[in-house]
């Protein structure tokens, strides 16, 4: 019997992704949780085979929450679980040792054959993703200057940014104008814009 943590902010696609698991009679869904923050604690408790992941979560994101896991519960295995096949999100996914990455329209089917396969020790990527992550290449971005744009998402002063993240003020205007520069952006605004739609942040 494979055992399956479900990690989604959305009931009704958790609901779905349950039903559609139990509906097999090798898999059984034995935690489901809604925010990135209850993914280890819950996978300590119940010790899944493979937890399947949403990226967009409240409080930890599915990318940190996979990293978590594959530190702190190794032989579960991770699917990232997306509607939002960024390839940034690929290469990231990949990085915090995610053993598989779909696309939330991708059949039952597939969905189904990812868990088996991830299961057996496979890795499983969604190959249009794949095919396009390679074509774009690697996030341009330190991680300092992902950190730095992470935080202007919310937007605050550079003041502000500076001790977020614990730098100086010209040090936090140097990786700005970085940023900017690599995103081909040509405000701070739109530099955020470019790196969260690529999955850069």
């Amino acid at each position: 019997m494979i055992r399956v943590l479900l990690a989604d902010d959305q009931a009704l696609v958790r609901g779905a992704f349950a039903a559609m698991l139990g509906m097999e009679s090798d898999i059984e869904v034995v935690a489901s949780v809604g925010s990135g923050d209850e993914v280890l604690p819950e996978a300590l408790r119940t010790e899944p085979d493979v937890a399947l992941l949403d990226v967009q979560m409240p409080g930890l994101d599915g990318l940190e929450a996979a990293a978590l896991l594959h530190e702190r519960l190794p032989r579960c295995r991770v699917i990232v679980c997306t509607t939002f096949g960024r390839p940034g999100y690929l290469a990231r996914a990949m990085a915090a040792g995610a053993a598989g990455f779909v696309v939330k329209d991708a059949s039952p089917e597939q969905l189904v054959d990812a868990v088996r396969r991830v299961h057996a020790g496979l890795r499983v990527v969604d190959p249009d993703l794949a095919a396009e992550s390679l074509a774009q290449g690697p996030s341009p971005l330190t991680a300092r200057e992902r950190d730095v744009l992470a935080l202007a998402r919310d937007g605050g002063t550079v003041a502000d940014l500076a001790k977020g993240v614990g730098l100086s003020e010209g040090t936090v205007r140097n990786h700005l104008s970085a940023a900017i520069g690599k995103t081909g952006a040509r405000t701070r605004a739109e530099a955020v814009r470019i790196a969260e739609e690529s999955g850069w942040l």
